[in-house]
């Protein structure tokens, strides 16, 4: 088959490599399409041992022994290898397990080839009409996306106003689960600093603030607001983080999604005294993948204009260059 290989200094190459074999209660999928993940920048800068691509569909075309799912289904893979009998697991919370196994694409061979190996415990079915591509909206789009609104909700349940800062992929996800979920009247400010971005995050409904020109904070007075009550970070960014912390009104919550930098608060001032709260939010449980699966069913027009760039493997050069540039939505390799 052939694969990506990252070799370092933000050079990939596609090779040759042996087709996979799957072992007791795993299946090779023909990966269909893998979206690209900020995440993966390290990966693309100082190289990667396993192939990457950690946000794959595709159709299963082996299975191992033990297994129950019939050669043709198609579906999606769970980013992380959860071993399914620990207490986080045994709660729903696979996405915090105990004895994870793995994480695909980073430890474990990826999506960034013609074949994947994957456990079947993590490969999620998805319909025959649902195309590789769309699926992928399942993963880091719409899963770690609601997972994080799920997160600040569960703290203030009467969310009325929200601020997302970045609008690259996740945030555009986050935002697009927002209209969803908390209802499309709800105003999602969004910042960036490309117009690209700006652009697509407005035509998906929300309130775009180039923090190059205007404050959050100042955006917000000019909209006839004082605060919001739920931000979202998914720059992993401090400036970002502090901007969205400053603007939360009280009871308000910030989610930081985005791996990275800190945040520095004053606990009395900032957290105590208008009882706010800061949460952490990692990707989003296995469970929530059939109820987002419906919600891509009923508004799949929608979320598709998040997908702005589909290229073959052997064109993923160009894609993660494209990408990283920042004139992109969400790219996907489609092997």
């Amino acid at each position: 088959m052939h694969a990506a290989h990252f070799n370092g200094d933000g050079k990939i190459t596609v090779s040759e490599k042996p087709n996979p074999e799957p072992g007791p209660g795993q299946l090779v999928i023909q990966v269909g399409a893998n979206a690209l993940c900020g995440s993966e920048r390290g990966q693309f800068m100082r190289g990667a041992s396993v192939t990457a691509g950690h946000e794959a569909a595709g159709t299963v075309v082996v299975a191992g022994a033990g297994t129950v799912t019939p050669i043709g289904a198609r579906g999606v893979v769970f980013l992380m290898v959860f071993c399914g009998t620990c207490r986080s697991c045994m709660l729903g919370f696979t996405n915090q397990c105990l004895n994870k196994r793995g994480d695909m694409g980073f430890n474990r061979d990826g999506g960034y080839a013609e074949l994947e190996v994957v456990d079947e415990s993590t490969f999620f079915r998805t319909p025959d009409d649902l195309d590789a591509t769309s699926a992928t909206l399942l993963l880091d789009i719409m899963g770690t996306g609601g997972h994080a609104i799920a997160r600040g909700v569960g703290v203030h349940p009467d969310v009325t106003s929200l601020l997302v800062t970045g609008a690259g992929p996740i945030g555009l996800g986050v935002l697009a689960m927002a209209k969803i979920i908390l209802g499309e009247t709800v105003p999602v400010f969004v910042t960036d600093v490309v117009p690209y971005r700006l652009a697509l995050a407005e035509r998906l409904g929300g309130r775009p603030i180039n923090v190059a020109h205007e404050a959050p904070a100042d955006a917000l007075i000019r909209d006839g607001r004082v605060a919001v009550d739920l931000a979202i970070d998914t720059t992993g960014k401090s400036a970002a983080r502090q901007s969205a912390l400053d603007a939360l009104d009280k009871r308000g919550v910030l989610v930081c999604v985005g791996h990275g930098e800190d945040v520095r608060l004053d606990v009395s001032r900032q957290l105590i005294a208008p009882e706010r709260a800061v949460l952490g939010s990692e990707y989003f449980r296995f469970d929530e993948l059939p109820g987002n699966l419906a919600r891509l069913q009923s508004h799949r027009a929608y979320l598709d204009q998040i997908i702005t760039h589909r290229l073959p493997l052997n064109e993923i050069q160009h894609g993660f260059e494209t990408f990283f540039a920042g004139d992109t939505g969400k790219v996907v390799i489609e092997p």
